[in-house]
Order: C-alpha cells, then sequence, then structure tokens
C-alpha cells in the first residue's frame, strides 16, 4: 500500500488537472463547441464552480448518445484547430458506433504505457505483431505508435470484429472458425517472414488460437502485451502456465473513451485476479453502485465503472460504462483506485457477444 500522503498527492494532482481540463473546454478561446453550448443553455459557467474532482458531479452523467453520429467537428476544440485529426469509433456492432475525435491523445497514452514495459522483455528497437482488430479503432495505430515509439515496426493483420460478432448472433459458429483461422494464418505469415518481430499485441481468444499452432518462444517472441473486453482470473493463470510460460505477459483494459489503463504488477497473492489503475490524472475510474451512481461500492465489492476522461482533446464526465468491476485499493505503483476482475455489466440484462476478444 502507499502511504497516505503519496494517496493525498495524487488526488490534488488530480484536482489541479480537472481545473485545468475545465477552464480549457469551457473557455470561449479553446473550448469545443459541443461544451461551449452545454454550459450556454444551462446559463453556467463551470469554471466558476467546479474546482476539484469530485465537483464533477455538477455534471450529472455524460450520456452514451452524445457521441453517436455526427457533426463530430462539434467534439474539436478551438484551441486545437487547425491540427491533422483521427475518429476513431467504438461500437458499431449494431447502431450508430460512438466516435472519439483526436490528434495526439493516443500517441501520449501510448507513450506513457510504454514506460511500464520492462526492455529486456519488449526491446527497444525490435519489431512488433498487432494481431487485434483494425479498421476505425484507435488500436491499430496506437499500437502501432507504440511499437515507432520504442524505435520499432508493427506488422498489422486485418481483422473485422464486428463481421465476427454477426456471425455468432446468426449461429454461424463454423463461419466464426475460419475467420478466427483466417487471422492465424496471416499472424503466422508475418512471424515466419520478420524474424525481428519480439513483441506482440493480441487478444485473449486469438493468443490461445495462435498458441495451439505454434511455440512464440520459438519464434522469438519476448513479451506479449494482451487485452480484451474481459480477461478472467483463470485465463491469466492458464496464459502464464500453459500459453506463454517464461514470457512477460501484460495485461491490459481499455478503450476509445478511457485510454489504457496499467495493470498492478504481479503479485501470486492476488490469486491471479487482474487489478486495473486508470492512467490518472488523464483518466480516472470510479467503481460505484449500480442503483445508485452517486456512492462509491467498499472496497472489495462489485459495481459498476464509471469513466471521466480529462484531456485538451475530450472531456467526458462520469460516464457510465458497460463493465463491472470489484473496487481495489491503491497500491504502490499506482496510488489510486483500481478496478479488479473487470467484466460485462450484468446489471444492463443483455447478452454481450464478445466475438475476437
Amino acid at each position: 500500500m502507499p502511504t497516505e500522503s503519496r494517496i493525498l498527492e495524487a488526488r490534488q494532482t488530480l484536482d489541479a488537472h480537472v481545473r485545468e481540463i475545465i477552464n480549457w473546454h469551457f473557455s470561449p478561446d479553446t473550448g469545443c463547441p459541443f461544451w461551449l453550448d452545454f454550459a450556454a443553455k444551462r446559463n453556467w459557467d463551470p469554471r466558476k464552480t467546479v474546482s476539484k474532482f469530485d465537483d464533477l458531479v455538477q455534471f450529472g452523467h455524460f450520456e452514451d448518445d452524445w457521441l453517436r453520429g455526427g457533426p463530430v467537428r462539434r467534439w474539436l476544440p478551438k484551441g486545437l484547430a487547425g491540427r491533422p485529426m483521427y475518429v476513431f469509433e467504438t461500437g458499431g456492432s449494431t447502431g450508430v458506433p460512438k466516435s472519439r475525435l483526436q490528434i495526439d491523445d493516443f500517441r501520449i497514452d501510448y507513450e506513457q504505457f510504454s514506460k511500464t514495459l520492462c526492455d529486456n522483455a519488449f526491446p527497444k528497437g525490435s519489431d512488433w505483431l498487432m494481431l487485434g482488430p483494425s479498421g476505425p479503432r484507435r488500436l491499430r495505430l496506437a499500437i502501432e505508435h507504440l511499437a515507432q515509439h520504442r524505435g520499432g515496426i508493427a506488422f498489422c493483420v486485418d481483422l473485422d470484429p464486428r463481421w465476427v460478432i454477426k456471425c455468432l448472433k446468426r449461429g454461424e459458429i463454423e463461419e466464426v472458425n475460419l475467420y478466427k483461422q483466417h487471422c492465424i494464418d496471416q499472424a503466422l505469415t508475418i512471424l515466419r517472414a520478420h524474424p525481428n518481430i519480439k513483441c506482440m499485441f493480441t487478444t485473449p481468444k486469438l493468443l490461445e488460437a495462435l498458441c495451439e499452432k505454434i511455440n512464440l518462444v520459438k519464434y522469438g517472441i519476448t513479451g506479449v502485451f494482451c487485452g480484451g473486453t474481459e480477461m478472467t482470473s483463470q485465463f491469466h493463470r492458464f496464459a502464464r502456465e500453459e500459453l506463454v510460460p517464461g514470457l512477460d505477459f501484460v495485461p491490459t483494459y481499455g478503450n476509445t473513451l478511457m485510454g489504457l489503463a496499467c495493470h498492478k504488477p504481479f503479485d501470486p497473492a492476488d490469486n491471479y485476479e487482474i487489478i486495473y489503475h486508470p492512467p490518472q490524472p488523464r483518466a480516472a475510474v470510479e467503481i460505484v453502485n449500480p442503483k445508485n451512481a452517486e456512492e462509491k461500492v467498499e472496497y472489495g465489492s462489485v459495481g459498476r465503472v464509471m469513466l471521466t476522461t480529462l484531456t485538451k482533446e475530450t472531456f467526458i464526465p462520469r460516464f457510465l460504462e458497460r463493465d463491472q468491476a470489484i473496487r481495489r485499493r491503491p497500491c504502490e505503483a499506482y496510488p489510486w483506485d483500481g478496478a479488479g476482475n473487470v467484466q460485462p455489466f450484468q446489471g444492463l440484462g443483455m447478452s454481450v457477444v464478445e466475438g475476437v476478444y
């Protein structure tokens, strides 16, 4: 456990960051049309009333549909006008996907994450295999930038999880398995042709499928960065002991809206539970009562994940995610709350089709 002074310092840093982001997004000179209109309609200037993280309760909850459809430029802060932009999508297997406009956030997020990687397992100058979703998702460009930032090249496959989900909903299991094999075949072709690949990103299901075909150690892989919608403690143990024994296995939890969370350093005392900590102060996560999102659950209890994103490109206050997690205490590396055993939120009353994740 970190000391109380370190926890307090982290909270003070978060509060100061909140003030900076509020001043940026609600200044007529630098703010974005969406938030300036939001404040004008309420005849309210958040710069006068929001001075710390807890004050964000004044916004209520960010609504899912605000990010669906266009014009996406309503999210571009005036202070960043004229910069080259990207638009990344999340969801979209049914209906209009949510979109997030970005300029440098995905680069900053992954450069910060890069500092947490072990240079022995993820050697500088080595190339990467990106065996994960492509298309309009931020992940493909983010992994590519991570590889470039560490002096390498990213080799990518074609992978459309929306098609996989449609096949699953139609019960076309054989078609899904053929598509999965198609993705694995692409990966094998790349690994056999490019021996400088030492690092890879993939999802749990694809990692398992790849390891059924080859021994990653014999192909020169030294570090595996793995993420998906749900990664259980059972899979975590299976990966470390059976799929990639002896390799550095780095699990992650993230999405287009939050960015990238880091996992608490592996400790057998955690019984293989993966505990994530958000990239505070750029994003903060609270584990809240599913029936009353205004209160956090107790440590060790399951609650719904509530996300707040705080960057100059994107301000998303108090967004109720479609995930649930166990609220975990701060750790030495990350002196703020963590989220353990993240999985789809059961309270939504719907089945979740995970596809290739």
